[in-house]
């Protein structure tokens, strides 16, 4: 029983029956969707377990939202969910947890190089136990040398400087059990980095080794500077390292302004060397204004988390959710897809 209720403002993963939920967040994939369907319900019709799909499209601008609409029409495992807008990937992952039904709920992309052929290895180590199946990549292909190397040093700095230990090299593709993602629903956060947040619950964790193929098709809507922005998310939304380098840099940079300041009065004392008072003078401006702006940066960042969690938004606005080939659209009343501490996935505003 997939059919949406009429009263899916309240807790709508309570209403379907499914041992199994697939959650996947969908960015401007129309390429790569209908293979991804295909494929992946070849492997879980073989599981001899009730299972759904939860589609989370995060405001996609091509054909994505119309597929998944005849998807989620044609076959009553599916169920599409759209956002109102692109939120970003982290939220459309809050989303479709928020959605799943499941006792056990895996979260993988749409693109297929996390191999659906794996699912049956994750529910075996769920159905032993673990509470979290992390999915460790040994290789990567279809990716530049960059973007691998670049990927290995940011997890492993991550790791060096937070406050809980993330897996290396492990992605979005994990299996999770019903009370890791009722432990994540309950967290209310708007700086969400959901990779910080999965190994933050603490529940027992299962590491899988796989190798990540090449994209189907289409193209990836990640480029550097998104890659960037994550990584920097992730380390500022799970440690204030960064914080306690800015204040070193200034001590160390004070420390050898004192020094630099009593060489030369040393030397106008003793050796009556005349004091180079332009070049010293820009040179120690342009080092102290360096320092202080990025510390500035840095404390700005803190401040701007701070600033935007006190606003209490959304994490994600619902418009529209289709299963069964029924529609619910927000009327009178949109929808606001937070978690809360009482468990309620959604709250109204007028």
């Amino acid at each position: 029983m997939n059919a949406l209720v009429e009263n899916w403002r309240l807790e709508p993963q309570r209403d379907r029956q499914a041992e199994l939920s697939v959650v996947i967040p969908l960015y401007n994939e129309h390429e790569v969707i209908t293979l991804m369907h295909a494929r992946l319900t070849a492997v879980l019709a073989g599981l001899d377990m009730p299972y759904e799909l939860v589609l989370v499209d995060d405001g996609s601008r091509d054909g994505t939202p119309n597929t998944m609409h005849q998807l989620a029409q044609a076959d009553p495992s599916v169920t599409a969910v759209f956002l109102s807008r692109n939120f970003g990937k982290e939220a459309a992952l809050t989303a479709g947890l928020a959605h799943a039904a499941g006792e056990a709920v895996i979260i993988m992309d749409a693109d297929l190089q996390d191999p659906p052929e794996l699912i049956p290895h994750m529910l075996r180590a769920w159905k032993d136990g673990a509470d979290v199946v992390c999915m460790r990549r040994r290789s990567r292909a279809g990716e530049s040398w960059f973007k691998r190397y670049s990927a290995h040093g940011f997890y492993r700095l991550l790791n060096a400087i937070s406050d809980v230990d993330i897996p290396a090299d492990t992605g979005d593709f994990r299996l999770l059990s019903r009370k890791a993602v009722d432990a994540l629903n309950r967290l209310n956060e708007r700086n969400r980095y959901m990779k910080g947040l999965f190994a933050w619950i603490g529940l027992p964790t299962t590491v899988i080794e796989y190798d990540r193929k090449p994209r189907a098709a289409g193209v990836t809507k990640w480029d550097y500077l998104s890659l960037f922005n994550l990584a920097f998310e992730g380390i500022t939304s799970f440690s204030t390292a960064p914080l306690r380098l800015a204040m070193a840099g200034g001590l160390l940079t004070a420390f050898f302004g004192v020094l630099f300041t009593l060489w030369i009065v040393a030397k106008a004392l003793v050796l009556g060397d005349p004091v180079q008072g332009y070049p010293s003078l820009i040179c120690m401006i342009t080092i102290l204004g360096g320092v202080q702006l990025l510390s500035i940066g840095l404390l700005g960042e803190y401040v701007g988390k701070t600033y935007y969690e006190t606003k209490q938004r959304p994490v994600y606005l619902v418009r529209q959710v289709v299963s069964q080939g029924r529609t619910a659209s927000p009327t009178a009343n949109a929808h606001a897809g937070t978690a809360t501490a009482a468990n309620e996935p959604y709250a109204s505003y007028k």
